[in-house]
């Protein structure tokens, strides 16, 4: 039976609940469920702390689990991604009084205050720059002020929160983030991990894409593929009308709408579009 780890609470938590739902996976009923027996899918689903989740999997007690990659990189345990899941995303970022930084390289001999010391630690080395990590649990934006630290490095999205106390972001992104799949560094996929894989891969494909149907005189049949021409070639159909066919094809959902205005202008119409649950490609 599979073991998987998922978020129990924070950020990711919701979007992972919702993506196995959607491949196929029992969920909790209550949020104060720590553990859900799925036999249908040979599954159990662990809920625990995003930040333990890493540890847990690197050490071989679970078999897979869910978490941010900037945690698995902070956690320093011996687990790999090994399939991104397209949502959480984040950039972590180091920031500091306005116009006081420029590189991490001007934050040698100083300190850094951050909820991830092992991540930062190992940028800094990477980088080689000596200063000194402080470890602080939650929102480290008032560090500077208190006089804990002389930079902070944390997750920013917009960076209102960090303009709203006087600093500014600077450098390059220390990593960018997002929620992803992992298992145990070295090790075989368990029994169960490969369909998993299949299914939020399956899940990802039908987010991302729509089905659309639409009528073409066959005289435009060319163009009309050229603007839609699916994943392996459309499925394209002659109707009881002479001279038309009826195309369906996978595309984009990003665009889709410009996707329509293109079919109209070379003719076709009744043109449909549909969500997609779920797909195997």
């Amino acid at each position: 039976m599979l073991r998987l780890a998922v978020p129990n609470k924070g950020a990711l938590a919701e979007a992972a609940q919702a993506i196995l739902k959607e491949a196929g996976y029992r969920n909790r009923k209550d949020s104060k469920e720590l553990v859900v027996v799925d036999p249908e899918n040979s599954c159990e689903l662990f809920f625990l702390r995003p930040r333990d989740i890493a540890v847990y999997v690197g050490e071989g007690t679970l078999d897979g689990g869910i978490t941010g990659r900037d945690m698995l990189h902070d956690s320093g345990a011996p687990a790999e991604e090994i399939l991104p899941l397209g949502f959480g995303g984040s950039t972590f970022r180091f920031a500091g009084k306005a116009g006081q930084f420029s590189s991490v390289h001007d934050l040698s001999g100083l300190r850094v205050a951050t909820s991830y010391t092992g991540l930062v630690e190992k940028h800094l080395a990477e980088a080689g720059v000596d200063a000194r990590v402080i470890k602080l649990d939650g929102a480290v934006e008032t560090a500077i002020r208190l006089g804990v630290a002389d930079a902070v490095a944390d997750v920013v999205e917009t960076g209102t929160t960090l303009r709203n106390v006087g600093l500014e972001v600077f450098g390059e992104p220390i990593m960018r983030s997002e929620a992803i799949l992992i298992k145990r560094a070295g090790v075989p996929h368990a029994n169960g991990l490969e369909q998993l894989i299949r299914r939020l891969q399956g899940v990802m494909v039908a987010r991302d894409f729509v089905m659309m149907d639409y009528d073409i005189k066959a005289e435009q049949i060319d163009k009309a593929i050229a603007i839609t021409p699916g994943v392996e070639g459309p499925t394209v159909s002659p109707l009881h009308r002479e001279g038309w066919v009826a195309v369906r094809a996978m595309v984009r959902r990003k665009g889709h709408q410009q996707v329509m205005d293109q079919l109209w202008d070379i003719g076709a119409r009744a043109i449909l579009v549909t969500d997609i649950y779920a797909a195997r490609l």
